[in-house]
């Protein structure tokens, strides 16, 4: 492993032993916050993932970065989180499950549109864009991102304004582990978007 960045050894690590466990490994984030770094996992999987199956990708991520010792000696605070509903759009099965989202697409060469995701396939994504349905290849498309909206009730995922009584919706974060007092961190609360759930986890 000499020579590559953490990074691309942690992606290495942890892909295909959660794959095994029916979740895609979506990206890894390293940071430092203080005097301690934030390793960052962003899992996903079709239909969505829960809270109770985020802590138990804590603890497969956990163990496996413990085996391998490929952050080191060095502490860190471990976070498994859910990719968010503002993620970029940069795979199929991104596409796929975000089905009757609404999105904004930047062409490769053209403005950028706006159109809610009828269906997709490996090539690419059929949109509904006022006053017609388009047809997009992936090799046409530079960037994509899905737009939060507030407007339709129920939606999976979509923010809802909050309730006049009543707790908030939001899932509550999970920290386990030691909780220490000399943790001099930034402000390192999820921001990768509305939806996101995840855990949190300190490794001395």
């Amino acid at each position: 492993m000499s020579g590559r960045q953490p990074r691309e050894t942690v992606l290495d690590v942890l892909t295909r032993p959660l794959a095994a466990k029916g979740l895609d490994l979506e990206d890894v984030q390293i940071s430092s916050a203080g005097r301690r770094r934030v390793v960052r996992v962003l899992v996903d999987k079709d239909g969505g993932i829960s809270l109770d199956e985020i802590a138990e990708a804590t603890t497969e991520v956990s163990a496996l970065l413990d085996d391998d010792d490929v952050l080191g000696n060095a502490p860190y605070t471990l976070e498994v989180t859910s990719p968010g509903v503002d993620r970029p759009l940069t795979l199929p099965r991104h596409w796929r499950r975000n089905v009757d989202r609404l999105v904004t697409v930047t062409p490769r060469d053209g403005p950028p549109v706006s159109g809610r995701i009828l269906g997709s396939d490996e090539t690419g994504v059929t949109l509904a864009v006022e006053p017609s349905v388009t047809r997009m290849e992936f090799t046409e498309i530079a960037k994509a991102r899905i737009e939060i909206e507030f407007n339709r009730s129920g939606r999976l995922g979509t923010p809802q304004p909050p309730a006049e009584t009543g707790p908030t919706d939001e899932p509550p974060a999970v920290r386990t582990g030691d909780d220490t007092s000399d943790d001099t961190s930034d402000d390192t609360s999820d921001d990768t978007g509305a939806d996101t759930q995840g855990t949190e986890q300190d490794k001395e």
